[in-house]
């Protein structure tokens, strides 16, 4: 934001393993005001915490799951109760209060002022940072302590970060920033975390004073609200982030931003930035399979758990028997076209009419046909509906 910146299961057709929303926690910071004075003053963080928060009970997290920390600006008034935003209470939350708790998922929602230091940490801001002492939490600390048994639970993990990343020199800081990293026990291979930064590297996160929003949370918050019958389980990231890039674009090409947000996944299976974009990043070629996967994920319902499950189910029982089964949307859809692909080439059609019986969209329809024929012809075995 502008200012002083910036183990899934697989089963043969078994329905996705519903998450308990006693299970969930999360922490939801949202900075407007600081002790820095009016001009760090960034209308917007706490406004989207609270409606980040409203999010999470409607999914059914327990009131207590939650940890909401604000620090508002009038005239904003939050509705429900939350605790300050100092440095010493959010570095208690992270080392010892979160910690402590038992659950399998957490989330992490944070927005105000961040900075990229000069080893290439990202930097967040607190409610008590000055000019003289610019009070913050190292989030990649942050992320590496809860990627380990100093965290023994939280396996399934999603980051939301809307701050700037600008570079610290860019700023003029009279002085560097001090290292200030939150103590870490010894790396694990049992987490999975997500993490969604706004910015990228050197740059903004732009805010909306107007509307009292950040412009990347405005859009995690409208994406997020569209996925609402998957909360409080994580979305898919690879299906979620492609939506959140495609908006953020839009803005950028409408000249309200410059920012490119940034998707890191690290889990037992993988530990990768993606996709990589940026200024001169192009769109790549598509094979037949990631066209049909995309074909088949254009259709909300293949984004709803039990509404895939209905699809998959609707296939012949000796096909079905054999399909690999994940959580995930993305990885769910690649298994089974690939397993069809190979398999059973002519149960690809009746994937399709499944699919188009549910939601009839001509478009995607025809999209979805078209992919299904160029990923069939691929495996050298041609066909069609109709």
């Amino acid at each position: 934001m502008t200012g002083p910146d910036s183990t899934a299961v697989t089963g043969p057709t078994a329905p996705v393993p519903h998450v308990d929303p006693a299970r969930v926690h999360a922490l939801i910071v949202g900075i407007e005001a600081y002790d820095a004075g009016p001009a760090w003053d960034l209308p917007g963080p706490a406004r989207d915490a609270v409606a980040f928060h409203r999010l999470l009970r409607s999914a059914g997290v327990p009131e207590d799951r939650l940890r909401l920390h604000l620090a508002p600006l009038p005239p904003f008034t939050p509705d429900v109760p939350y605790a300050p935003a100092d440095r010493t209470t959010l570095r208690r939350v992270l080392v010892s209060d979160l910690p402590s708790g038992q659950g399998d998922v957490l989330w992490v929602w944070w927005g105000g002022h961040g900075v990229l230091d000069r080893s290439g940490r990202l930097r967040l801001f607190c409610a008590d940072a000055t000019t003289a002492d610019k009070a913050g939490i190292d989030l990649d600390s942050a992320l590496e302590r809860y990627a380990g048994d100093a965290v023994p639970s939280f396996t399934e993990q999603l980051w939301i970060v809307d701050a700037c990343e600008t570079f610290e020199e860019a700023l003029g800081f009279r002085e560097p920033l001090p290292p200030d990293a939150l103590p870490v026990g010894r790396r694990t291979l049992t987490h999975r975390q997500t993490v969604l930064r706004s910015a990228g590297r050197g740059r903004a996160a732009v805010n909306d004073p107007v509307r009292g929003t950040g412009l990347f949370s405005d859009v995690l918050l409208g994406l997020l609200a569209d996925r609402a019958a998957v909360l409080p389980a994580p979305p898919d990231p690879e299906e979620l982030f492609p939506a959140v890039r495609s908006r953020i674009a839009a803005l950028r090409e409408a000249g309200r931003t410059l920012q490119y947000p940034e998707i890191r996944l690290q889990s037992p299976e993988r530990s990768e930035i993606l996709p990589p974009s940026g200024p001169g990043a192009g769109p790549r070629p598509r094979s037949p399979l990631v066209r049909a996967v995309d074909a088949l994920l254009a259709y909300p319902l293949m984004r709803d758990p039990a509404e895939r499950q209905t699809v998959v189910a609707a296939l012949d029982p000796r096909v079905t028997a054999t399909l690999p089964r994940h959580t995930i949307a993305r990885t769910d859809a690649t298994g089974i076209l690939t397993a069809l692909g190979r398999r059973h080439p002519q149960a690809l059609w009746d994937l399709y009419d499944a699919v188009v019986s549910v939601d009839d969209d001509p478009d995607r329809g025809d999209e979805l046909a078209e992919a299904l024929r160029q990923f069939a012809a691929s495996k050298s075995r041609p066909h069609g509906p109709g």
